[in-house]
């Protein structure tokens, strides 16, 4: 069971819109993005971030779930060059459920069962892009490996510093640790980077 999370002053929210295909319906839900079965449609995915941008938004994820009789899309949005507190409100996830509705149940590449949740990134924003290491520099970051990443361990913290080099694949994320020491983690190594929301 999810823990719902309040729109306070210090973080963004973290919500759920949920449509059902050809049925339409929505819901609000916890966000559950850990142990998906994926199953993804690849002329879906490029042609849904241009749809998302041409709505005024930017896809932070999208992950694929479910069955292919039943395939989920789990699509998570944010503003352009929005911070960690500005968040999405639940009216501008509907917004884009409706349009991405609109085009899904006409593209013959996916079940008219699907179901498309669309949410805000919510205080662990996942850090997918490039360009979400520099503009989310100072903010308190997790660096999951899928190996060691440090001191023999799979997981780092600490204050993100930006990133090192210039090509995809060769570039490292820089952070500084809780005790000041300054590491470079090749993002090839990463499995997942997300921020992390801390009380003040």
């Amino acid at each position: 069971m999810g823990a719902s999370i309040e729109v306070g002053e210090w973080f963004s929210p973290a919500f759920l819109f949920a449509g059902t295909g050809v049925r339409r319906g929505s819901r609000c839900a916890p966000v559950d993005w850990e142990g998906l079965d994926l199953r993804a449609v690849p002329e879906i995915e490029g042609a849904l971030e241009r749809r998302v941008e041409d709505l005024g938004f930017e896809l932070v994820e999208l992950k694929w779930a479910g069955s292919g009789r039943r395939p989920v899309l789990q699509v998570r949005i944010d503003r352009e060059g929005s911070t960690r507190l500005e968040g999405i409100t639940v009216d501008e996830c509907a917004k884009v459920s409706r349009a991405l509705e609109e085009w899904l149940d006409d593209h013959e590449s996916i079940s008219e069962r699907y179901v498309l949740e669309v949410s805000s990134p919510g205080v662990d924003r996942p850090l997918t892009k490039r360009r979400d290491f520099d503009r989310f520099r100072g903010e308190r970051v997790a660096l999951k490996g899928k190996e060691v990443l440090w001191s023999g361990s799979n997981r780092v913290d600490g204050e993100l510093l930006g990133l090192e080099g210039e090509d995809e694949g060769s570039d490292a994320v820089r952070i500084r640790l809780d005790g000041g020491e300054e590491v470079a983690v090749p993002r090839s190594k990463i499995r997942k980077a997300h921020l992390v929301f801390s009380w003040k």
